[in-house]
């Protein structure tokens, strides 16, 4: 059973830390594209940082580019992001899901067209003073 679990949320003043990981069950992370999404209320989910399958390439919105790091270890199975000087507008339930998409671009396209293999069931991140 293919399985995503997000943990390490929660909620951090603006600058602060957080690491977010992602354990993949049922699956090898690494034979698969996986990146972040996140979801602010009011906004539509969108592409924050994924890893290629193929080349471990990684890519980032421009709004978290020199904050946020995404990264894989292939032992554990696990995803992560660490999220770096933190700010309010980071606020958002975040999302690790895998699918076809090789950057920000056809991240967001593959939301638009639902086409998504899997998602975790996401994570809330509160940056506030």
């Amino acid at each position: 059973q293919v399985q995503l679990v997000e943990s390490g949320g929660g909620s951090v003043q603006p600058g602060g830390s957080l690491r977010l990981s992602c354990a993949a069950s049922g699956f090898s992370l690494d034979k698969y594209d996986i990146g972040w999404f996140r979801q602010a209320p009011g906004k539509e989910r969108e592409g924050v940082s994924c890893i290629s399958s193929s080349t471990g390439n990684t890519h980032y919105a421009d709004s978290v580019k020199g904050r946020f790091t995404i990264s894989r270890d292939n032992v554990k199975n696990i995803v992560y992001l660490q999220m770096n000087s933190l700010r309010p507008e980071d606020t958002a339930i975040y999302y690790c899901a895998t699918g076809n998409f090789d950057n920000i671009a056809t991240m967001n396209l593959a939301v638009t067209l639902d086409t998504i293999d899997y998602w975790g069931q996401g994570i809330q991140v509160t940056v506030s003073s």
